[in-house]
């Protein structure tokens, strides 16, 4: 599936210094993600202390699950797919209800109150090659319609045999265990493919967009510069054009708005919020660029309220684009939603599935 302003990835692959190489010949979106969540990261190897020092250094930003056999694995990953395919209708659904006139937010909010098991769903695994009863190649074989990224990890003896991996498109990457800094190159690796949008969710949330919304965020600087922002201040969020904006969930579980307004619809946004009661000197900072109501996101809550005005900030180096960051405090918002507090109590020591 091509997301709207996908740019192709040209096949081939790049060799890194540090023995890591990436696998290309994927389509990925623009460098914005409209959709971007945390996802677990799936570890095997026989050995399990390894085991033990790769999910420590991991588990402190990712639910992680290890595996100490390849069947188990495989077993474990190919249950998957119905349940990522369940996660795709469940947000499918939300755009046809908006189509239909019900509002977005409150629908976000009840999806992720509703669905605390999304962190679950696996989106990258770590295969060690060399492993007895079935090698890395083999488990890897056999997860070939399974929806994550694939890293394979080799000793320098098994190079050519990882090169035959990626070319065979069995995985995205592969990195030498006794590589230097190899713990840090690992998290690297997985932080760069947990980063990456996945395709079909891009495109059900660019389908809240109007051309002229997906033209501002196709463009590099602005998108960049939003994509930086959400990065530091979410661990999920939602990309949407009614309102547009953000909606975003930090590591805390605290949702917040980053609302954006293109400078040239200012002065509607600023009759809107005097229709709502907003006091002359609030109209008037909108008006100037300064500030941005929040109205759009109180009517979308459906609360009746005056509008409150939040100083604005550009977005990009144009000044086509301005925001501003609201909190949002909605009794639909679960508490159960600190993903600080998850990693803690699903990422227990020495917990290995399988033998």
């Amino acid at each position: 599936m091509a997301a709207s302003g996908a740019a192709p990835v040209s096949a081939g692959k790049v060799t890194r210094g540090n023995g890591q190489v990436e696998a290309r010949g994927r389509s990925y979106p623009q460098r914005l993600a409209f959709h971007h969540r945390p996802g677990s990261v799936v570890l095997l190897d026989d050995v399990p202390e390894y085991l033990d020092m790769l999910a420590d250094g991991l588990g402190r930003y990712w639910n992680v699950k290890t595996f100490g056999s390849g069947a188990d694995c495989i077993n474990f990953l190919q249950q998957e797919p119905p349940r990522w395919e369940a996660d795709f209708w469940a947000q499918q659904q939300i755009l046809e209800k908006w189509h239909g006139g019900q509002r977005l937010i409150p629908q976000i909010l009840k999806y992720w109150a509703d669905s605390l098991d999304r962190y679950e769903l696996t989106k990258v695994c770590v295969v060690d090659y060399l492993m007895p009863g079935m090698d890395g190649m083999e488990v890897l074989d056999e997860l070939r319609g399974w929806p994550g990224y694939r890293v394979m990890l080799t000793g320098a003896f098994d190079n050519a045999l990882a090169i035959e991996a990626f070319n065979s498109g069995l995985i995205d990457q592969f990195l030498l265990k006794h590589s230097v800094e190899f713990t840090q190159h690992l998290q690297d690796i997985v932080t760069a493919l947990m980063a990456r949008p996945n395709p079909r969710f891009h495109q059900i949330w660019s389908g809240t967009l109007t051309l002229e919304q997906n033209q501002l965020l196709c463009d590099t600087d602005i998108a960049n510069s939003l994509s930086d922002l959400v990065s530091r201040t979410f661990v999920e969020w939602i990309v949407i054009g009614d309102p547009f904006g953000v909606l975003g969930v930090d590591a805390a579980g605290k949702i917040s708005w980053i609302q954006l307004e293109p400078t040239h619809q200012l002065g509607l946004l600023a009759d809107m919020a005097a229709e709502c009661g907003a006091s002359g000197d609030d109209v008037a900072q909108i008006q100037a660029g300064k500030a941005l109501s929040d109205v759009q996101l109180l009517r979308n809550l459906g609360i009746k309220s005056t509008p409150t005005n939040v100083p604005s900030f550009s977005v990009g180096a144009h000044g086509l684009l301005l925001s501003a960051i609201h909190r949002v405090a909605c009794p639909v918002a679960p508490g159960g939603m600190n993903y600080r507090n998850r990693l803690v109590s699903t990422n227990r020591p020495s917990a290995h599935c399988g033998p």
